[in-house]
């Protein structure tokens, strides 16, 4: 019989994942806000290429937040499941892995707008 060592008590890993769905309801509530904001200061700046290369910057960096945090938030949802400290690590090495490709290939489409931009 395996003997798991580092067991996480159900009642603590639902606690947990009723954390996690209320911090995904205050992010969106909080992005939702500033979004709305900054579309009204973007609206207002006069029209000409320069801002519209900048609210394309803009909208692309901002899509690129939201797909990080929502790919936190799932991870930190997934990580609440976890029974035992294997899991927990196998998890976050899987979301590591993820997320740093995703940030090279973030990084370097950001690269070619703002070189576009310039």
């Amino acid at each position: 019989m395996v003997r798991t060592l580092f067991a996480v008590p159900y009642d603590l890993r639902m606690l947990a994942g009723s954390n996690i769905d209320q911090a995904r309801v205050a992010y969106t509530q909080v992005m939702d806000a500033a979004t709305q904001a900054m579309n009204i200061w973007l609206d207002a700046l006069p029209r000409s290429e320069v801002t519209s290369r900048f609210k394309a910057v803009h909208q692309q960096a901002m899509g690129y937040a939201k797909q990080n945090v929502e790919a936190a938030l799932t991870v930190a949802a997934e990580l609440a499941k976890a029974e035992n400290l294997q899991d927990v690590l196998a998890k976050q090495n899987r979301y590591a892995q993820m997320q740093m490709h995703n940030y090279d290939l973030q990084a370097q489409e950001l690269g070619r707008l703002m070189v576009r931009g310039a």
